[in-house]
């Protein structure tokens, strides 16, 4: 017990000394810097010299009077006594009348004063205000001075590490309970990552073998795909210790700091190894160096470091360093080298198996009902990053919360993605007019995607509840991930497009159309554009790919494209999309009653599923139908009610 005690008094003394150590500088500033505000104060209020006062027989003596350079000169003749101090003058007139003044000294002015018989004395002493005044300051510099050598410790190095005490980098340590278990939808990317796993367990076989394994990984790809997660997970599954810290946390004001922040982060992993040293958004530090610029000397300072440290004249086994970007473009060529990030993995996002694998992954960790259809869901969420998966079933699981389930059901998941994908529902005040418009542009949109549904994906839904910028939609439910698309599916995806804006001509008159089409338009001349200039699908333009990528991954429309390809470039594609339109209205013409009655249910009903939509256009009554469903609900509800009785 004794012990003990012994040992936490030591521990409570060295956090004391500590204490003492980093505050010590700060509040020997913070008195010099107070003995500097007294001495300001002190000064301002030190009136100047002949301040009124009072007479032998208590009586005060009249305020002096304030006389400018110019009163002096002129009024020379009349001045009796003058005591100066430094810029400061006073004394009493031969009226008697007492005055100050601010005035230059100029010998000239004072042997004239002294010559009308004025006696003029001139302190020269200095009181302990002006000895503050002019020894504060120094002594500040000094101290600043020691302050910043006190971290020379035997070199340069000392006062970097001294720097980066003082601004401690945020790093994560520790071991991480992520496996390989807790991410799914990767398998070939897990499956590369595998051998340094096997490394980090056995590193012997390797070694035996004459095998190097890589020193660094770099993890790119859009964001919300798993690069931190998956990095926790090879720590994870090694049982390793694992250092994070983002690219950030690198830079600073202070020029030199970023160089010992990374000579810091990669001593403590040393002294851990093997370990698995993380730096998240890596392109922070690791931009490619300019030959032209020196305005981020630093920055470029610290990367010289990072690959010293990741393959310069130390080895350091044991140490892997993996970076994680999503612009892996803008990274250093000598960083990407072999022997610093040997291996770059891309992590693209998932398809339909690995979407549906992402979903069973969360479904686990959310209460989910019987009538929520996953496999559906994977194939309606195209796109979607495994962080994108996630918030949508926690938004179908608010939503489930808002309504009072304790389990999230088909319209909660429906409410997540429609969220997610157009936005938060509106709550417009509509023209009945627009409402009708509307309903009709979407009709015509779910009829003729009926009638390419043996070449475009199912449609899922029609609606016209206004979301986000949306008046209504129309989804389609791929049913499976397409990796291309053949011309006759560009053209089909085309005519769905312009359908909207040919309802609205048909049922409307073309005096009556509206701007609700523009960003089918857009997307029909994007798609159009995409075709003829990329993909190389149009006779006349040819195989020529116009519109090339650029370093960043970004296209430049027409950028290679003399003046005549570019016109005709643009007439092809107006000519694809009037093609379009054209199959629209004929589609639409000779079945108007058809997308009447589509556009008559949709103002009933706000919303109209797949199947009831293919009802519609088969020449079923879906209205029928749902009247016999509310009939059942009735009827099995009156029967509920009389067993009850």
């Amino acid at each position: 017990m004794e012990n003990e005690n012994q040992t936490l008094n030591q521990k409570k003394s060295t956090r004391k000394n500590k204490f003492a150590r980093a505050t010590g500088g700060g509040n020997i500033f913070l008195i010099i810097f107070a003995a500097l505000f007294v001495a300001m104060i002190a000064r301002s209020f030190t009136g100047p010299v002949g301040a009124p006062g009072l007479l032998a027989n208590g009586q005060p003596v009249a305020a002096p009077i304030e006389l400018s350079f110019s009163d002096v000169l002129n009024r020379a003749s009349e001045i009796k006594t003058m005591e100066i101090r430094g810029s400061d003058a006073a004394g009493t007139l031969t009226d008697g009348t007492p005055y100050t003044a601010t005035i230059t000294y100029d010998p000239e002015l004072l042997s004239q004063i002294a010559q009308n018989g004025a006696t003029i004395s001139i302190d020269t002493s200095k009181t302990w205000v002006d000895y503050l005044g002019t020894w504060v300051p120094i002594l500040m510099g000094l101290f600043f001075i020691w302050w910043i050598f006190r971290g020379f410790r035997g070199g340069a190095a000392g006062l970097g590490r001294s720097l980066a005490q003082q601004n401690p980098t945020r790093i994560t340590t520790g071991k991480t309970k992520t496996t390989f278990k807790d991410v799914a939808g990767i398998d070939s990317e897990k499956q590369e990552l595998m051998e340094i796993v096997d490394f980090l367990k056995d590193g012997k076989k390797f070694r035996d073998v004459g095998a190097r394994v890589p020193r660094g990984i770099l993890l790119s790809g859009e964001p919300g795909t798993g690069k931190t997660l998956l990095a926790r997970a090879i720590a994870g599954e090694a049982n390793v210790p694992f250092f994070a810290a983002s690219g950030s946390d690198f830079s600073g004001i202070i020029v030199g700091l970023g160089v010992a922040k990374i000579k810091e982060i990669f001593d403590m992993a040393k002294r851990n190894a093997p370990c698995i040293l993380f730096i998240d958004e890596i392109d922070a530090i690791g931009q490619r160096r300019s030959t032209s610029s020196y305005n981020d000397q630093d920055r470029e300072q610290t990367l010289n470091q990072l690959l010293i440290e990741m393959d310069g004249f130390a080895n350091n086994t044991g140490i892997i360093v993996i970076g994680a970007t999503n612009r892996a473009d803008m990274l250093d060529p000598a960083l990407l080298r072999p022997g610093r990030f040997d291996r770059q993995v891309y992590i693209e996002l998932p398809d339909l198996a690995g979407r549906r694998e992402i979903l069973d992954l969360y479904a686990k960790k959310v209460k989910v009902a019987a009538d929520v259809n996953l496999q559906d869901l994977a194939r309606g969420t195209t796109g979607f990053s495994g962080a994108d998966l996630e918030n949508l079933l926690n938004e179908a699981a608010l939503h489930a919360v808002r309504n009072d389930r304790t389990e999230i059901t088909a319209v909660d998941v429906e409410e997540a993605r429609d969220k997610i994908l157009m936005g938060p529902r509106k709550v417009r005040k509509m023209r009945p007019q627009d409402i009708k418009l509307t309903a009709y542009h979407e009709a015509g949109h779910a009829f003729v995607s009926i009638m390419y549904s043996d070449i475009t994906d199912p449609i899922h839904k029609a609606t016209i509840i206004p979301r986000g910028r949306a008046l209504g939609m129309v989804q389609h439910l791929p049913i499976d991930d397409k990796v291309s698309m053949t011309i006759a599916e560009v053209r089909a995806n085309l005519a769905i497009s312009l359908a909207g804006r040919s309802a609205e001509e048909i049922f409307f008159g073309p005096d009556n159309i509206t701007t609700g089409a523009e960003s089918d338009i857009a997307m029909a001349t994007r798609l159009a554009r995409y075709s003829i200039t990329t993909a190389g699908l149009s006779d006349k333009v040819g195989l020529a790919a116009i519109n090339q990528v650029n370093n960043f991954g970004t296209r430049s429309a027409l950028e290679n494209a003399s003046e005549k390809t570019a016109e005709m470039v643009d007439a092809e594609v107006k000519a694809w999309l009037d093609a379009a339109h054209a199959d629209a209205t004929r589609m639409l013409a000779k079945n108007k009653e058809t997308v009447r009655k589509l556009a008559e249910e949709l103002l009933a009903r706000e919303t109209l599923t797949g199947d009831e939509i293919r009802a519609i256009v088969s020449g079923k009554s879906a209205v029928q139908k749902s009247a016999k469903k509310s009939v059942k609900k009735s009827a099995t509800k009156k029967a509920k009610t009389n067993a009850t009785k």
